[in-house]
């Protein structure tokens, strides 16, 4: 089983902050982070995020799953 199963779009977005990341609005309930590598990530912030979705973003925000895991501590 994942370890990325169960993660919730608000601690996702703690972590990628953490990871030095810039928190932006969005549209409705969705927050922006700009990242380091110049990157903007969307991700919803009320509900339990896909794996799919999760990987997608972790790729485009130049993070492996084992540091995004760190960050999530």
């Amino acid at each position: 089983m994942s370890r990325l199963r169960g993660i919730k779009g608000k601690e996702a977005i703690k972590a990628f902050v953490k990871a030095d990341g810039i928190e932006r609005k969005g549209k409705g309930d969705h927050v922006n982070v700009k990242m380091p590598n110049g990157q903007i990530v969307t991700i919803p912030g009320s509900k339990e995020l896909k794996i799919g979705l999760l990987k997608a973003v972790l790729k485009k925000a130049g993070l492996t799953e084992e540091e995004f895991l760190r960050l999530l501590k």
